[in-house]
């Protein structure tokens, strides 16, 4: 997923360089947005396995609490392996999530569709 996450963003990023031919912007930009629903849709069932390997893991460190065993304790240090390998890509995938939509805005003011933004005024128009 990671993989397929940076060779999209590297295929934008070299689409708006005028590297890759010439790409109409209105097609990357319904192309680029197909994407994001595509892992949006991702994000939402590595949400939930996410939330249910947290649940869970926190059900055992309860249950070892109340009944100290040797196979609750190995369940706890299972889950708790594999929370943090979920959460960890969880944070990658969210990362580079917002990274697409950072493009997406790139391709916008391409088209016109938005003003140019960056940081300064931003922060000017938020305080």
């Amino acid at each position: 997923m990671w993989k397929y996450l940076k060779l999209h963003e590297r295929f934008v990023i070299s689409a708006l360089a005028g590297q890759r031919g010439n790409i109409p912007l209105a097609e990357l930009k319904a192309f680029h947005e197909r994407q994001i629903r595509y892992m949006q849709h991702e994000r939402l069932v590595h949400l939930i396995v996410t939330l249910f390997v947290a649940t869970y893991l926190l059900l055992g460190i309860g249950f070892i609490v109340a009944m100290p065993i040797w196979p609750g304790m190995v369940l706890v240090g299972v889950l708790f392996a594999l929370a943090s390998i979920y959460l960890l890509h969880y944070f990658r995938l969210e990362n580079g999530i917002q990274r697409w939509y950072h493009l997406a805005n790139r391709i916008d003011e391409r088209l016109g569709l938005v003003y140019p933004r960056d940081e300064k005024s931003l922060s000017k128009d938020l305080f």
